[in-house]
């Protein structure tokens, strides 16, 4: 029995995968959180991979499940001219916040449920996936937004669809651009922060006496946001969420300031991940 265990032992050490996002193991060092190894920068055998395609079709799936319920939220708010018979806006915050922790619940196993090319470009500064696979998830994630407010426009009709306003993404009245993109930039911030906080190896071994699941400070940093930032730009932190409601929409309220729905997210996330290498991992961790 020894000698089997002993080439079980070795044969896990030969063939060991690389860890998924925010999983914490033993190891038989010092510390007792394993830190997972940095993605490269191009990894050409995902190309080849199943899994690799699979996991861009779940961020189509769960995009495209993301716009249809928040946009058909926004919808059925903005129909009703005193809001009274409408969950408002704190309704609206929850469909947002509601679906991605649920979203990233349903699909963190298969794509790490990012659901958001922001979240995504925080992830690959991060090293924690490569630029093919980074790429990928953008673009799928696109294609899924589209799709859904597609949907949305459908259910809701040409004409009413406009006269809504789409869900399209625009800065209010009262507030400037400099508004505007200083909004999306905290907000982001916030977001994918609590990505990579939620989703930390040293978080996990540190409070492993504390069960969280991960979906749910994500889905209420996301929930917060939009209550918090509904008012300035309608809550964009999501580029994807944003061009899928300004391409369906088309009209020159959606475009106007729609690169402050790009820029904006891309710093926030840039300054998370660049917060969490520079300060979250520099601090060393050892339980007692």
């Amino acid at each position: 029995m020894e000698g089997k265990e002993e080439d079980v032992r070795l044969g896990a050490n030969k063939f060991s995968e690389r860890q998924p996002i925010g999983t914490a193991a033993q190891s038989q060092d010092d510390k007792d959180y394993t830190e997972p190894p940095p993605a490269p920068l191009f990894e050409p055998s995902e190309l080849t991979s199943w899994s690799f395609y699979r996991a861009g079709i779940a961020e189509f799936v769960a995009t495209f499940l993301f716009l249809y319920i928040s946009v058909l939220t926004v919808m059925g708010v903005l129909k009703d001219k005193t809001k009274c018979t409408t969950v408002g806006i704190q309704g609206i915050a929850w469909a947002f916040g509601g679906m991605i922790f649920a979203l990233v619940y349903c699909t963190a196993g298969i794509s790490g449920g990012h659901i958001n090319p922001a979240v995504t470009f925080g992830l690959f500064l991060g090293r924690k996936l490569s630029l093919t696979r980074a790429i990928f998830y953008m673009v799928m994630q696109c294609l899924g937004a589209i799709c859904g407010a597609g949907v949305v426009k459908g259910f809701m009709g040409k004409t009413r669809y406009g006269a809504l306003g789409g869900g399209a993404n625009s800065v209010n009245h009262g507030y400037t651009k400099g508004d505007g993109l200083g909004a999306e930039i905290v907000g982001t911030f916030v977001l994918v922060y609590t990505v990579f906080s939620a989703t930390d190896a040293k978080r996990s071994a540190r409070d492993s006496h504390v069960p969280i699941l991960a979906p749910l400070p994500i889905g209420f940093a996301v929930f917060l946001v939009h209550l918090a930032t509904i008012p300035i730009t309608g809550t964009g932190i999501n580029p994807a969420r944003s061009l899928g409601a300004a391409i369906i929409f088309n009209k020159d309220k959606g475009w106007d300031d729609h690169w402050i729905f790009w820029v904006g997210p891309f710093i926030g996330a840039a300054l998370a991940a660049l917060y969490h290498v520079v300060v979250i991992r520099a601090i060393p961790f050892k339980s007692k």
